[in-house]
Order: C-alpha cells, then structure tokens, then sequence
C-alpha cells in the first residue's frame, strides 16, 4: 500500500515541475536536417489559388441600388443642411434616445423578439420624453388608425362568419342535427 501511494504522490509531484526547453540548431550540423514550414503536416499550404466571385445581382437589388444612387444627393444634402442648423438641444436629445436604443438591446439577449421589441420600445419611450407634444400627436394618430384596421377586420371576419356558417342550407346549423 505504501509502494502505490508513494509512486502515485511521485508522479503527481513531477507533474508540477516546470522547465523550459530550448532547442537550438547545432553550429556543426550540416544545413539538410532542417524542415521547412510547408513540409510540416500541420502547416499544410493548400495547393489551389482561391478566386472571390461575386455572385449576380438580382433585379430587386439593382432597382433598389438605383434608387439609393438616385436620391443620395438629395439626402445628402437635407441631412447636412439639417445638421447645420439643428435645433438648440437637439443633440443630447439625440444622445439620450440612441442611448435607451443601446440599452435596449443590450436588455434584450436571448430572445429574437426582446430584440426586435426593447431598442425600439426604449427610443420611443425616451423620444416622448423628449418631444411630449408630437408623442401625443403620434399617438393619437396611430390610435385611430389602429381602431380603423381592427374595425375593418372585424367587418371582414363577420362577413366571412356569416357566409361559411349562418347559410339556411348548411349542415351545420340545420335544425335536424341538434
């Protein structure tokens, strides 16, 4: 029992030894014994030369590059205009929304639709507390068109109900089958 214990602390202890290896080409060596990096099997340099080919653009890319190249100028122009004459606290308003955005998404890992719903949820939260008046506006707005879409697609769902299920003729409302 001693023997194993002791041989098995022995080998334990050698373990913990460090010691650097230096390796060093003798001076009287002739040159042939050295090996090149490629002769190596772990520097293996593929044998084939890599082309980039760019695929084909489709016509949806090229008509939307188009545009972009169409209304650059343009865009340009506004957004340095704007910038120049900026209204007074517009930048650390700015500053604050793309900071809630940043924080937003950092708030938002490991669900794809934190990250859809927190950055945009955190700017306009920090817009409206910063531009009160057109948050009321905006939702204002987009209250009514909301209620109009959901008026409308009530309607059409009353009338698809209506026609597939409230028919005299249909099976399923029939008198007989109760």
């Amino acid at each position: 029992m001693f023997k194993v214990i002791q041989r098995s602390v022995g080998s334990a202890s050698l373990s913990l030894l460090t010691f650097k290896v230096y390796a060093s080409p003798k001076r009287d060596s002739p040159h042939k014994t050295s090996v090149k990096v490629n002769e190596l099997s772990l520097y293996s340099v593929p044998e084939g030369q890599s082309k980039y080919v760019e695929e084909p653009r489709a016509q949806l890319e090229e008509s939307i590059s188009h545009l972009r190249h169409y209304c650059e100028p343009y865009t340009s122009w506004y957004s340095y205009e704007y910038l120049q004459t900026a209204p007074p606290g517009f930048f650390p308003r700015l500053g604050v929304i793309g900071f809630a955005g940043i924080v937003g998404l950092l708030l938002a890992k490991g669900s794809k639709i934190k990250k859809l719903v927190y950055p945009p949820g955190f700017m306009g939260l920090a817009a409206s507390l910063d531009y009160p008046q057109q948050a009321i506006v905006f939702v204002q707005v987009s209250g009514e068109k909301l209620y109009d879409w959901g008026l409308r697609g009530y309607i059409v769902v009353e009338d698809l109900w209506k026609e597939n299920f409230q028919k005299p003729g249909n099976v399923k409302n029939s008198p007989g089958n109760k």
